[in-house]
């Protein structure tokens, strides 16, 4: 029986990267004779500490305690066959464990769905004062160093293919047996709705003035929910931020009626994978996407979805929407659609297993 070890940064269920790169085909592994382990390094209480402001002495211990971790990780890693990192295996500026793990047996296998080789930094980042110690090129250093890299899109795939000629692109996929859409009953009003968290409401504020169009021109028709930030708080569109749950997260997403992902056109934006519009479309939900990087691929405008670039746009696509029941309906199968044919767990489960053998 083969042997994987993954490695990375959150337990199971916590990190979308990982949630939706990888985890979801952990059950496909098994079913195909694998044995599995997961090596993570910020359980429950040091995550609520390391996304914090402040408590440097508490970090200082977690750091030590990560360092500890991965040299455990590099004295039993010829157990296995197979070690497979999702975006980066220590948290700060060094690509020492992934070079040391290219120097053991297994085969080493990278995995990243991001620009991370940029040195980008949220407004809202809690450490973003440690910014100094981290180091982006590493990214480079850590491709270079494995048997395999995959990436999550062509743009990601281009930046890999210089360093590294043994690149596979797999893109960001969603388990359609999970996330399935929701009978709900037709209600007065209309829900548009965006999906992301602490670190990426910086996105959500790109469609703050569109949706100031939208309400003044709608104003009790419409409600407008922002899912993973609790503190996020806009009186003038009427919205208290709810914290993202993995328990509620399909639920949640189902009372979308249409779901935005607005995006900057610049560079980082061009290295997402669309994770946010692709869960919005696996449930049929009518989904518009800012026309930038891979969403450019996923939508083809009007017929599964609708892309905008400027802000006029954005309210023509938002109020066909509103004003269209049946277009709503239409665009949301066709975009359940695309999903199942290329975008699912199950569609991209072969090129998944074959980074095993």
């Amino acid at each position: 029986m083969k042997k994987i070890l993954f490695i990375d940064m959150h337990r199971e269920g916590r990190s979308p990267s990982q949630r939706f790169r990888y985890e979801q085909y952990l059950n496909i592994l098994v079913d195909h004779g694998f044995m599995i382990e997961h090596s993570f390094l910020l359980n429950e209480l040091d995550d609520s500490i390391f996304y914090k402001k402040g408590k440097y002495l508490a970090k200082g211990w977690i750091l030590f305690k990560s360092i500890i971790r991965r040299f455990y990780d590099l004295a039993r890693s010829n157990r296995y066959d197979y070690i497979f990192i999702q975006r980066e295996a220590f948290m700060l500026g060094t690509a020492f464990f992934e070079w040391a793990f290219s120097k053991t047996k297994p085969k080493l296998i990278y995995d990243f769905d991001d620009s991370i080789w940029l040195n980008q930094v949220s407004i809202s980042a809690p450490n973003k004062k440690l910014n100094f110690l981290k180091n982006p090129a590493k990214t480079a250093q850590i491709i270079r160093t494995a048997d395999v890299v995959v990436a999550g899109n062509q743009f990601l795939a281009n930046y890999a293919y210089p360093i590294n000629s043994n690149v596979i692109i797999i893109p960001t996929t969603i388990d359609t047996s999970k996330y399935i859409p929701s009978t709900k009953k037709s209600t007065a009003k209309i829900t548009i709705g965006w999906s992301g968290s602490k670190t990426t409401i910086d996105h959500f504020l790109e469609a703050v003035p569109v949706l100031e169009k939208i309400k003044n021109k709608y104003q009790n028709k419409i409600e407008i929910v922002v899912i993973g930030d609790g503190a996020f708080k806009n009186h003038k569109l009427e919205i208290v931020g709810k914290n993202w749950r993995l328990d509620k997260e399909v639920d949640d997403l189902q009372n979308f009626d249409i779901g935005i992902m607005p995006l900057p056109d610049d560079e980082w934006s061009k290295g997402k994978c669309g994770l946010k519009g692709l869960q919005y479309m696996a449930l049929g939900i009518p989904t518009v996407m800012s026309a930038v990087g891979v969403n450019t691929n996923i939508i083809q405008h009007g017929e599964n979805g609708y892309l905008a670039s400027t802000e006029e746009e954005w309210v023509n696509c938002l109020q066909n929407l509103i004003d269209d029941e049946e277009l709503r309906k239409r665009l949301g199968q066709n975009g359940r659609n695309t999903v199942i044919n290329k975008y699912s767990t199950e569609s991209q489960a072969v090129t998944f297993l074959s980074l095993f053998e």
